[in-house]
């Protein structure tokens, strides 16, 4: 059983990608074979229908899809923008849907694995509203399991401490269930 996690920003200090790392971290302190990756290193154009019947999708978009077909469970972790989920996470998940096999409708590595969803935000709620957001766009959109386990982790700017944990106690109990959860129901969606 393997778990992926990635934030839905590219910023370099991105506080969702602190938060995806240690969610990565405290999988493999459990036993869990994970891995980070990062999306600014899977750079794809604004999808676009013309631009798709033109060239297909990107070769970026492509080995993405491949990727997500390596993991039993998928983290994301993503920031809040304008109460949704940024463009760049949601123009990824929209160019996944258009890698299609013969026969496939592009949606098929949705729904053949398990995700869970988390956030961090400078702000009071934590990018809650976004998480409803990515929820509705896997479950509804995608035919994604999302497990119902998450956290939203509020004023994400003094969250960290310098080794990476959360200084809380409580959010970083709350994470590691998260993480416990989806590898639990990763390996029964496996199974």
């Amino acid at each position: 059983m393997r778990l992926l996690f990635f934030a839905g920003s590219a910023r370099e200090g991105s506080h969702n990608k602190k938060l995806a790392r240690l969610g990565q971290r405290i999988a493999e302190a459990n036993g869990i074979e994970a891995v980070f990756i990062d999306l600014a290193d899977y750079e794809m154009p604004i999808y676009h229908g013309d631009l798709e019947a033109e060239h297909g999708p990107p070769k970026r978009a492509r080995a993405f899809k491949a990727l997500l077909q390596e993991y039993d469970g998928v983290f994301i972790a993503t920031p809040e923008y304008n109460a949704s989920v940024p463009a760049l996470l949601k123009n990824t998940l929209d160019w996944v849907t258009r890698v299609r096999e013969k026969g496939e409708t592009g949606l098929e590595v949705f729904k053949s694995r398990v995700f869970a969803v988390s956030g961090a935000s400078p702000g009071y709620y934590g990018g809650m509203r976004s998480l409803l957001t990515l929820r509705q766009i896997l479950e509804v959109g995608m035919g994604a399991a999302v497990i119902p386990q998450q956290i939203a982790l509020p004023r994400a700017a003094h969250a960290f401490d310098e080794d990476g944990s959360l200084k809380d106690e409580a959010q970083q109990t709350l994470l590691k269930s998260v993480v416990e959860a989806l590898a639990v129901a990763a390996k029964r969606f496996a199974a």
